[in-house]
């Protein structure tokens, strides 16, 4: 029950970051380029690289935190984060070509779908 709630409260503050982060953004950059999406993209990116060092090599994080920040938080705030960090374990795992498979599929491929589902739903 504890490792739901972690997950919960940390899902809800991930969610919440990023819907006002983006907000202000956009605000502040306008809508012509996708600033806000990008900065978050980036900024969830560092932090969950960030957590990763202080929770597996620093041993700073109990599981606890671990799981409402990097699991919770940065998977609520952007899942581009997690993406990028498992591509990074592929390559350090020595699995390049997996890597690079990763990148390709889930951002060519992934794109292609997304446009396929427009279809559909225009057709319905």
């Amino acid at each position: 029950m504890i490792k739901w709630m972690h997950l919960i409260i940390g899902g809800a503050l991930g969610t919440t970051a990023r819907y006002v982060l983006s907000g202000m953004i956009y605000t502040w950059a306008g809508s012509s380029f996708p600033y806000g999406t990008m900065i978050v993209n980036l900024l969830g990116c560092f932090l969950l690289g960030f957590l990763a060092v202080v929770s597996e090599e620093k041993f700073m994080l109990g599981p606890e935190t671990r799981l409402l920040l990097m699991v919770g938080f940065c998977g609520a705030f952007t899942t581009f984060s997690t993406f990028i960090m498992e591509t990074a374990n592929l390559i350090r795992d020595g699995e390049t070509v997996h890597a690079f498979l990763n990148l390709f599929l889930s951002v060519v491929i992934g794109f292609v779908v997304f446009r396929m589902g427009i279809l559909i739903g225009e057709i319905i």
